[in-house]
């Protein structure tokens, strides 16, 4: 969903984090505010105009990252077709397609390190506390930076037990992406803990 790999440069990449993160937050609140069809649909018309300004190459990369969610648009759309709510299932989608696409735009068109120079920004009150911060920062670029990858790692997965079997099972690989994520994890806290940990990090950068 959130990847920092972005094809080409594009106008985005000119707009500060600060600027795409406050557009990504007051366009979601919105979202949620308005909740009637139109709304969503206009915001999302909205949202595709902004991939396709980005160029072809862009729009295409950006979209692909966005398969991952038709099955939860699926069961989100059935499920409120068999509750008679369709309507609000149409509402729902729409808005989570709206802003994970925003999110994802942002993103594709961000440095990993600027974030986490305007994450650092919005603790500084709570650094003045005395409160290390250091952990809530690295944690969240681990998140961010992962998030690809573990859905890479997941689409090899898929294609090596398509390419060994004929029966659709791609609930089978559920284990052994879970098991990469945890080895994953253990290599990271290794590295973490050979540099010293996030406090000693901490210590460094001051």
């Amino acid at each position: 969903m959130l990847s920092f790999e972005s094809p080409v440069i594009t106008p985005w990449h000119r707009v500060p984090i600060g600027v795409k993160l406050a557009v990504v937050c007051i366009t979601s609140l919105l979202l949620f505010i308005f909740d009637s069809i139109e709304v969503q649909l206009f915001a999302l018309s909205i949202c595709s105009c902004l991939y396709v300004i980005a160029g072809r190459v862009f729009f295409k990369a950006g979209i692909k990252r966005l398969y991952f969610l038709w099955p939860i648009l699926l069961i989100i759309l059935v499920w409120h077709g068999v509750t008679d709510t369709a309507a609000q299932g149409l509402v729902i989608a729409l808005r989570l397609v709206t802003i994970i696409a925003l999110s994802n735009l942002m993103t594709m068109t961000s440095r990993l390190s600027d974030m986490l120079g305007w994450i650092q920004c919005v603790l500084k009150p709570i650094q003045a506390l005395g409160v290390n911060t250091r952990p809530v920062e690295i944690a969240i670029a681990l998140v961010v930076r992962f998030t690809p990858v573990l859905i890479a790692k997941g689409g090899a997965l898929r294609d090596a037990w398509r390419s060994r079997s004929v029966k659709k099972g791609n609930w089978r690989i559920v284990f052994p992406l879970f098991l990469v994520a945890i080895d994953d994890a253990e290599q990271v806290a290794e590295a973490l803990k050979a540099r010293g940990g996030t406090l000693q990090l901490t210590d460094r950068k001051r």
